[in-house]
This record gives structure tokens, sequence and C-alpha cells, in this order.
């Protein structure tokens, strides 16, 4: 079989009476459809209640018909329980598996237990393995048990041999679905093989060269693939950039390497170095939005909660951070009991002792936020972290002398002493160096010691600089003006 036998050859387009080439319909439609935006917005979501109200299926279904499962999915997000329960029953048999994998995990149980179980087995069996597994793994073990039952054996086995590796690793990630060649083969083979094969995966990007033990040797594009001569062999068109993934590895690692080194896809390995499954770029970049999500999250206390928790939940979740801040707050109180004679004589200390500490607070945020963006990035390390430290120290010093000029204006104006405008000032200084400090320095001990710098950083920081600056100011005070 030659070359020409794998290039389309469209011919000429049809044309009309007049010459003019015809558009297919077909392509003026999609055309349509991808300029066009699903919007989810108030009217959308009372349009498909009013539906339900009125027990219209035919219009439900015409209505998600041409939407995508992530846009169905915020719907569903969208609806209140009750009517996200009526919603899955008048639609009934058209449930998509993508749904599911689309569902924040927060629904994502309540709606499988709504499913007819005809359903959720259609809908299940449509999925990869890796999909899969990242609907099983946080249900319940005969919730588990019922959606396994109805995938085909060879599925199932390769699901629950993916649920024996630990939590967040590249086993979990990985889809079984793989695509290989052994090493030795040329072009015309490997087409010639896709070719008779009936259960490719729906998306793929590479062939992955093996040897007889199965171990990953090279990726070969589909675009080189598609572009050579059917006697060439794979092993000339491997890529340069080949990276095999340890089953066990933390995906968060995996993701570190997507986006490092630009990948596309990677074969994962076992202990044996022998190729187990494949993790895709948009598996990958899945993970390192959660991460990013997870790290905002956590920044601001608020753990892993999202707006479809119930009220236990998010009190749950929020709680022991408040207790931590009420135990700072007190800490930070206690230093000013310290300076109560001090503060009763000068009224003036207790109107600008909030400025300092909420200046302190800021400049310690800002120093933290890059800090652990840096150790999540890994570009905040033990060979650098010095020289950042320096960095952020040299910043609080320059931001603190500019401000302090600012504030020892404002204290003598306001106040007409001239040594309350220096104290002012030179506490502002001394508040924004240790922000910078703790700023950088916290989350980067917290990370040696195996604590998450993004979930606890902050109260310590928050502490320091609370304490720092009113120490510093009413300190000052006390020693100048008395």
């Amino acid at each position: 079989m030659d070359d020409e036998d794998f290039r389309p050859n469209p011919g000429p387009p049809s044309r009309d009476s007049s010459g003019a080439p015809l558009t297919d319909q077909r392509t003026t439609d999609r055309a349509d459809h991808d300029e066009s935006e699903f919007v989810l917005d108030r009217q959308t979501v009372a349009r498909i209640v009013q539906i339900v109200d009125q027990h219209d299926r035919d219009a439900l279904v015409a209505e998600f018909e041409p939407l995508h499962a992530a846009d169905i999915a915020d719907l569903l997000e969208q609806l209140s329980a009750f009517d996200r329960r009526r919603v899955i029953d008048l639609y009934g048999v058209e449930f998509d598996g993508d749904i599911l994998s689309e569902l924040h995990e927060s629904i994502r149980e309540e709606v499988i237990n709504l499913l007819n179980p005809e359903v959720l087995a259609d809908a299940v069996r449509e999925l990869d393995s890796d999909d899969v597994v990242d609907l099983v793994e946080d249900l319940e073990d005969h919730q588990q048990n019922a959606i396994l039952e109805v995938l085909e054996d060879s599925d199932r086995i390769a699901v629950r041999q993916s649920l024996t590796y630990p939590e967040y690793s590249a086993g979990r990630l990985m889809q079984r679905e793989v695509v290989m060649a052994p090493e030795h083969w040329n072009v015309g083979e490997a087409i010639d093989f896709l070719r008779n094969q009936d259960d490719l995966p729906e998306q793929f990007y590479h062939i992955i060269l093996v040897d007889p033990r199965l171990k990953p040797v090279g990726n070969v594009t589909l675009g080189k693939l598609m572009g050579s001569r059917r006697e060439v062999m794979l092993q000339s068109l491997v890529e340069e950039m080949f990276h095999t993934i340890p089953v066990t590895r933390d995906e968060e690692d995996v993701a570190y390497a997507f986006n490092q080194y630009h990948l596309i896809s990677a074969p994962v390995v076992d202990e044996n170095d022998r190729l187990v499954g494949v993790i895709t770029i948009d598996d990958a970049m899945a993970v390192l939005d959660e991460e990013h999500e997870e790290d905002i999250m956590r920044l601001a206390g608020v753990g892993e909660g999202g707006l479809n928790d119930n009220f236990y939940e998010t009190t749950k979740q929020r709680f022991p951070w408040l207790a931590v801040n009420l135990f700072t707050a007190i800490l930070a109180s206690m230093v000013i009991a310290q300076f109560e004679a001090t503060i009763s004589q000068f009224v003036a200390l207790a109107v600008l002792m909030p400025i300092v500490a909420s200046m302190g607070g800021n400049a310690g945020t800002q120093s933290l936020t890059v800090a652990v963006r840096a150790i999540a990035t890994k570009d905040l390390t033990g060979s650098n972290v010095w020289r950042v430290i320096r960095r952020e120290v040299l910043v609080g010093l320059i931001n603190g002398l500019i401000f302090a000029v600012v504030m020892g204006g404002v204290g003598i104006m306001w106040f007409g002493g001239p040594m309350l405008g220096v104290v002012i000032a030179v506490a502002m200084v001394i508040n924004l160096v240790v922000a910078g400090l703790a700023g950088t320095v916290i989350p980067v001990i917290l990370e040696r010691v195996g604590i998450d710098p993004a979930l606890a950083s902050g109260a310590f920081v928050t502490t320091v600089t609370d304490v720092v600056g009113f120490f510093a100011f009413l300190g000052l005070a006390a020693m100048v003006l008395l």
C-alpha cells in the first residue's frame, strides 16, 4: 500500500449553477456551533426549571443536545438538590458518562444515587479507565462495586488494579488504554496495526515504542507517523524529549513534569520499568489546576471547600483556622496589654497602632504568596532561598522607609507631636522588614518539616507581623514618649 493511500483527496468542491462553490451545510453548522458559547446565567437556569415544571422531556433534551458535558455539569451544580433530582428523572436515558466526570465531587455521589442502574451502567461504559477511577475512588464500597460490576471484565480488572495504587499517584491518574508498537516496526506496519484495531482510545497523541520486555523506549507522534513513508523505521521518528513516569509518583510531580518539559503524553511504568499505562496532557493540566485552586483556598484558610458543600462541611473546614486565628489574636492582645499604661497616657497610640500591624500583615501576605507559589512550582529551592530572602527583606526595607516618611508626616500633622511621628516611622520600617523575612522564611521552614506551607503559613505570618508591629510601636512609644 503506498503513501498516497493515507492522503485525503477531497476532490473539487461542489458548485451551484453559477459556478460558485457550494458550502457544506454540516461544516456551516459546526462553525456556527463552535463560535457560540454556552452562557450559564440566571435566565438559563430558570428556563431549565420551567421546562422541568412542565414535564417537557423533548424540550429538555433539545436544550442539552448542543451542550458540552462540562456545561451540563455546571448547570446541574447550579440547581438546588430538589430541581437536580427532577432534571435527572426527566432526562432519563440520555445521561452522558462524561457529565459524571465533570461534576464536582461534592454532588457527584448524589447524582450517581439518583441515576437508574441501567442508565448508570451505560454512562460508565463510555468512559476511559482513568475517568472511571476518578469517578469511583471517593465513593463508598457498595457504590464502587455497583459501578465496577457493569464494566467488562478487562476494564474492571484494570480499574481495580489502578485503585490499588496510592491515592494522588500516577497510577490513579493514568489510563490503561495504551497504543504501543515494537521498536523494530516501520511506519507501514504501525499504520496497518492501527487500522485493524477496534478498541483504540478515543484520543491519543503518541505511539509508544517498547522493547521485548515491554519497556518504553520512545514516543512517535501521530503527525510524524502519517507524514512519513511506509518503509521508514519508527525508531528514526522518536521524539527527543521522552519521559517515563513511575506508577507511584505523586500526581503533583507528574503535573510539574508536563508543565516543565511541555509534554503531551507520557508512559507510566511499574517497578520493573514495564509499560502499564499512559498519562495525557488533559489529565495533567487538570491536576495542575486543582493544585492552584487548593493553594489559593488553603492560603485563605478555607481548606478544599466548594460552593456545593453543605453548611456542616463548610463549618467543619473553616472552624479550625478561625480557632487558630483567635489564638493568635489573643497573643497580639497580650502584647498590647503590656503597654496599657502607655496607651492610657497617649490615646493617639490606640488610633495609630492598627496601621502598623495592618501594613505588616499585607506585606507579609505579599511575600508569603510569592514564596508558596514558588515552592509549589519548585522555583524556590535550597540553592536560591537566601537570595530570595535577601530580596524580600530589601523590598520590605525600601517600602518601610517610604511609608515611614508618609506616616511620620501624618503623625506630626494629625497629633502635633514630632516624636510620635518618629515612633510610628521607625515601627513601620521594623515591621515591614520582619514581614518580608517571615513571609519567605516561614513557608520554607514548614515545607522542610513536611507541613503544607499553603495550609499553615498564613496564621504564623499574621501572628509574627501583629506581635512585632504592636511590640515595636508601643515599645518605642514607652521608651521615647514617657
